[in-house]
């Protein structure tokens, strides 16, 4: 390819990226948010992490009137725009301004009414006299600074590829706010298309795979790692091998090639099918294991805590036989619980499922085989 080939696709790309910037003062988003034409997904909004010492220094930073950096926002309609990056800073302004719930409330006890309060200033370090005020309570003065202050606001047209929208807004610096893999997923991937990550998200609440997984714990939950094990599951199920060993890209090439039609690996997704196999493996893992289906067993014993490398290898090594095992035989579902305990305890299983190095392609291969082998020579004997 010569250069002024590749300078020609560079340009082409570019176009398809249309861009505007607007310097907005925070007033106006107040009441374009008030409008309903400055949207906050409510996706977005469950990933507010700012203490209330740091939303309290960013207001203490307006009003001294140091820079910021620019917000993101995707044009809907003319004059309509959805946040996609800046959502520590509008949050917390809004907060403030008593426009907003509380966005680190997470009681069900409250009323939305009830959540939505002003901010009370607190651990504000450079003017310590702010410490206990609320926008209410501020002098007038700086009350009208606050609402003059302004933000550079970076567009994204309406007209752009929805493509090159998602690979931009993927690469943007989330506000410093260290999120996982997966809550960046959900909200990037609405770019492309959100149908497959409404499917994640619906079936992590699957009654069998919650039990399967109970032993996650409450942070983890938090950071979505639950839905993370879904989308882990269908990845291993119809990508595998595309997988090397960075298990975090693998997940997340794996969505884009399912979410988006025109990816050059596109994978048609069957969703009645592939809905009803899930909900039969994990039918067969809570009947005959449960809660322990994917913890680590020690001198009869079990290590409470998923093991990832226990969750691959028996969600991937029944799927040969989900047509051929009957939930609803209690016996059966005894049996194999028995054998899924003799297999956490094979020295062959262990030598490919335990210690570090094992997030290779190839001990994915040998512990999956493992449990595919175990399990079929037990059904075999039985028939």
């Amino acid at each position: 390819m010569s250069q002024i080939e590749l300078l020609t696709i560079i340009d082409d790309k570019i176009e398809q990226v249309r861009t505007k910037s607007l310097d907005l003062s925070f007033n106006e988003i107040v009441d374009m948010y008030r409008d309903g034409e400055f949207e906050i997904s409510p996706a977005y909004q469950r990933l507010f992490r700012w203490s209330e010492e740091k939303q309290s220094q960013f207001i203490e930073s307006l009003i001294l009137e140091m820079p910021i950096p620019p917000i993101y926002v995707i044009e809907k309609d003319e004059g309509q725009y959805e946040l996609i990056d800046g959502l520590q800073r509008i949050s917390t302004y809004l907060h403030f301004r008593g426009e907003l719930p509380n966005p680190n409330n997470h009681s069900n006890d409250k009323t939305e009414e009830e959540n939505v309060g002003f901010l009370t200033l607190t651990g504000c370090d450079i003017v310590k006299e702010l410490n206990g005020l609320t926008y209410e309570k501020l002098p007038k003065t700086l009350q009208i600074r606050l609402k003059r202050s302004f933000v550079r606001v970076e567009v994204i047209r309406k007209g752009s590829d929805p493509r090159l929208r998602y690979y931009m807004f993927k690469r943007l610096n989330t506000g410093g706010e260290l999120l996982s893999e997966q809550e960046i997923r959900n909200c990037t991937i609405r770019l492309l298309d959100d149908t497959f990550n409404d499917f994640i998200i619906r079936l992590s609440s699957n009654k069998h795979f919650q039990n399967t997984i109970s032993h996650l714990n409450e942070e983890k939950i938090e950071k979505k790692e639950d839905q993370e094990y879904v989308l882990k599951y269908f990845a291993y199920k119809l990508d595998r091998e595309n997988y090397k060993k960075n298990i975090s890209s693998f997940l997340t090439t794996f969505m884009e090639k399912v979410s988006d039609e025109s990816h050059e690996e596109h994978i048609k997704f069957d969703y009645e099918k592939e809905r009803k196999e899930f909900e039969k493996t994990f039918g067969i893992l809570d009947l005959s294991l449960g809660e322990y289906a994917f913890d680590k067993l020690r001198k009869g014993k079990y290590i409470s805590g998923i093991t990832s490398t226990h969750f691959d290898a028996f969600t991937m090594g029944i799927q040969s036989y989900l047509n051929i095992i009957d939930t609803e035989d209690k016996q059966l579902m005894e049996q194999l619980g028995e054998v899924f305990k003799a297999i956490k305890l094979d020295q062959e299983f262990l030598d490919n499922a335990s210690g570090g190095g094992k997030n290779t392609k190839n001990y994915l291969s040998k512990r999956i085989e493992v449990v595919q082998k175990r399990v079929g020579e037990f059904l075999d004997g039985r028939s």
